[in-house]
């Protein structure tokens, strides 16, 4: 991977009104590098993607991508860049080739160069044996699947995709998760995702920026943020206990050493806690209250237990800060285009 960096920010703003949606954030993004953007609906994550995507304007602050302003120059940044929102972008009366067509014209593509592409990319993801079926017709993961390759027809240098497992079922996301690190090693695409789905952040990206309120909050490698419990005197704890009370609960959560307390089901308890004698205090406050544990067991870190030990909470599920985009069939614009020959 190359050391050069494609995409600069430096202390990108976006407010609403008096709500501050991305709050003075700076980072670059390397030339060929999956980067993503991890926290929970509502952190700003998608309000930055349409800052760095041309859709919205900041209201400090300024990005760069290949060198041009994504204020300034506009029209040379959407020439460098492909979008997949969170909201699919492609028209279900349509075949998967005629809707390639439709979104290759407005390229301006010329004819024999875009049949080549879209044979090349309906290769690449699979669905040449469906490249005349509609795509009504096809599971979410094909759609989904064709939603990507919809924002490859003009060779994006950088690829924004927005919450791109969201709603799929596991097979799906499998084949996505695949298919971005395949685009990435094989055409060098930069990658940029945001997500608070922490398994897509963990198998992907090179680089996770942790998200919160509009802030990054931390910065690194999966495995270098995972150090910040594990390298320290902060245990990941899995407590199983036969007869779990809330009065149980709340003993253990009110312990000094307990950074973060979360029930998981009826008997199991998820604990981030620090010290030498953690597990010594655990067990003495659940014989206090009588409790018998069934097992308990040291876990390696997940990006989840970093968030949380990080925020002091976990994801949560408000609503993220909408802007208009141009939808799909039946929206705003009405609905599928005329069929293109």
């Amino acid at each position: 991977m190359a050391n050069e960096s494609i995409i600069e920010v430096d202390h990108l703003t976006k407010m609403f009104n008096k709500f501050t949606a991305v709050d003075d954030i700076s980072f670059d993004v390397k030339k060929g590098e999956i980067f993503g953007l991890l926290g929970p609906n509502g952190a700003g994550k998608s309000t930055t993607l349409r800052m760095l995507s041309t859709l919205s304007r900041p209201t400090k602050g300024t990005a760069t991508i290949g060198g041009y302003d994504t204020v300034k120059d506009d029209m040379e940044v959407r020439k460098l860049i492909g979008i997949v929102s969170e909201k699919m972008i492609i028209y279900n009366r349509l075949t998967a080739k005629e809707n390639l067509w439709f979104f290759g014209s407005l390229f301006n593509i010329p004819k024999d160069t875009l049949n080549k592409r879209i044979d090349e990319l309906l290769e690449l993801v699979q669905l040449t044996k469906w490249k005349n079926a509609q795509v009504g017709t096809f599971s979410t993961g094909m759609r989904q699947r064709m939603n990507v390759v919809r924002a490859l027809l003009n060779m994006p240098q950088v690829l924004f995709l927005d919450e791109p497992t969201l709603g799929l079922d596991p097979q799906s996301s499998v084949e996505i998760r695949d298919f971005v690190k395949k685009l990435n090693q094989e055409q060098g695409t930069t990658v940029i995702i945001t997500t608070h789905m922490m398994l897509d952040a963990d198998l992907l990206c090179d680089r996770i920026a942790i998200v919160d309120h509009g802030k990054i909050i931390a910065l690194d490698t999966s495995t270098n943020l995972k150090k910040i419990i594990s390298g320290g005197d902060t245990m990941i704890v899995k407590l199983e206990i036969a007869n779990l009370t809330p009065d149980l609960v709340a003993s253990i959560k009110s312990l000094k050493c307990a950074d973060a307390v979360t029930q998981e089901n009826s008997t199991s308890l998820h604990l981030i806690v620090h010290g030498e004698e953690a597990f010594d205090n655990i067990i003495d406050a659940v014989r206090a209250k009588n409790g018998k544990i069934t097992s308990m067991a040291n876990l390696q870190p997940s990006l989840e237990d970093v968030f949380l030990h990080i925020t002091g909470h976990e994801v949560r599920d408000s609503a993220d800060q909408k802007i208009p985009m141009q939808q799909g069939p039946g929206g705003r614009f009405g609905g599928a285009p005329k069929r293109v020959r």
